[in-house]
């Protein structure tokens, strides 16, 4: 399948089946997919803790629930605790040496390229490393690795949804994780109980409204001839909602035991 068939059709996926558990190696290949995605520094301040109800203390288990998320957490197989540990950071400077040898960092004389290294990058990086601690680039670098680990559970037939939660620091001491790291999200994993398209695309501002070309007064301008040419692709589904979504959604609730109106 290709990547555009692949970004269409990923989308949410609330609803799994809490009686079909997920194989340890299809989260282990979500896993490798967030390791080698892009990180800054070559830094990789991602992390996660993989809790597979099946197996996993019942502590641990309780942890996870809070009002806002419960029900969706109490019929997945696979919660996914992803985390950002700032203290990456510390070893930046090898990560970049790493770099350098890989040929990856910078160009000409390998010779010259260690001196710039040593004298002049990690020199400066060293003057920011408390505030490269800080909230910012690393969070969006994380979400390039849960956005990779996303789109090879759905290449393996998964449905995954990714949720908030208050208690998220009472969740990494859960799972006995070190108290500098950042708690980021809480990802549910497991085969989709309801259909692929999950009620049809989802409402969106206009790409007008969110996109410019050169400044923020000049809207990108959307050709129509590459939103054509992708729908051909499967990268834009039916609009939402469909006409069978709520007949599924009753169906959903009574298959799951589910009660009320289903929002927390």
């Amino acid at each position: 399948m290709e990547l555009r068939e692949a970004i269409g059709r990923r989308r949410s996926i609330r609803f799994l089946k809490p009686y079909k558990p997920v194989e340890p190696e299809k989260i282990q290949r979500m896993l490798e997919a967030a390791r080698i995605a892009s990180h800054w520094g070559n830094v990789q301040s991602l992390r996660a803790v993989a809790i597979f109800r099946e197996s996993a203390p019942q502590h641990v288990i309780d942890s996870l629930f809070a009002a806002v998320v419960g029900w969706q957490l109490k019929v997945a197989p696979v919660i996914i605790v992803w985390y950002l540990q700032p203290d990456a950071v510390d070893e930046q400077s090898d990560r970049l040496r790493g770099l350098v040898e890989a040929g990856a960092l910078g160009y000409g004389d390998k010779a010259a390229r260690h001196d710039a290294l040593e004298n002049k990058l990690i020199p400066f990086f060293d003057k920011f490393r408390g505030p490269l601690k800080d909230p910012g680039i690393s969070e969006l670098d994380c979400g390039q690795g849960i956005a990779q680990a996303t789109l090879m559970a759905f290449e393996q037939g998964l449905g995954t949804c990714c949720l908030g939660s208050p208690k998220g620091r009472e969740i990494l001491n859960a799972c006995n994780v070190p108290e500098s790291a950042r708690f980021l999200l809480l990802q549910t994993v497991g085969y989709p109980l309801e259909h692929w398209e999950a009620g049809g695309q989802r409402p969106r501002q206009p790409f007008e409204e969110l996109f410019h070309m050169n400044s923020f007064q000049t809207p990108f301008p959307r050709d129509e001839n590459v939103v054509s040419g992708l729908k051909e692709d499967g990268m834009f589904t039916r609009p939402a909602p469909l006409p069978e979504r709520e007949d599924e959604l009753e169906f959903l609730k009574n298959a799951l035991g589910l009660k009320g109106a289903g929002l927390l």
